[in-house]
């Protein structure tokens, strides 16, 4: 799953973004907001930092903090829209979200075809910018936090309303199930 531009370093902190094939909500649809925090869960295991973030019904934005275990950002990144889209392709399957499902089936490209991929569950690239100030991650965080509140029919009318966000814990404090590190500890931390 190519970004637009490769990440160049195996550590650091960055805003990933990634979005579910043309916009669909297949995170509300499948109620698959679980496996985001699997993922996230995941990559605190291997000694990254969940920084902030927000699972929208159709996207992800996260902020991350890389450690240094010798793999590519990219492919950390891959492998986990890579986990994500095969649970998503099954409880589509166990709903009987057919329409849906040959949808995502219909937009897969030859080229993909070709590796033996059935479903285009996420858009193939995704978005990422260094986080290398704590302005920059502030302004970030403030974008994934009110991410809910700006939508056409805003989800919420405050922040830490929506559940699906680190909004709770950078304003009342509340640690929810991943363990979220605080922007100001980045400084602490060794990445490498």
């Amino acid at each position: 799953m190519p970004t637009k531009t490769n990440i160049p370093y195996t550590n650091g902190v960055y805003f990933i973004t990634f979005t579910c094939s043309n916009w669909i909500s297949l995170f509300e649809i499948c109620n698959a907001y679980d496996l985001v925090y699997k993922w996230f869960n995941y990559l605190i295991e291997q000694g990254n930092y969940i920084v902030g973030y927000v699972i929208m019904p159709n996207h992800i934005h996260a902020i991350i903090a890389f450690k240094d275990n010798k793999k590519s950002i990219n492919t950390i990144i891959s492998n986990g829209k890579r986990f994500m889209a095969y649970e998503i392709v099954k409880r589509l399957y166990d709903q009987k979200h057919f329409e849906i499902l040959n949808h995502l089936q219909s937009i897969v490209s030859e080229k993909e075809k070709a590796k033996n991929k059935i479903h285009c569950v996420f858009e193939p690239s995704f978005d990422w910018k260094e986080c290398n100030n704590e302005t920059f991650i502030n302004q970030k965080l403030d974008y994934i936090h009110m991410n809910p509140c700006h939508t056409k029919e805003p989800l919420v009318e405050q922040p830490q309303d929506y559940i699906y966000s680190s909004a709770k814990f950078y304003i009342n404090g509340v640690q929810d199930c991943i363990t979220i590190i605080n922007s100001l500890e980045l400084d602490d931390i060794d990445l490498s």
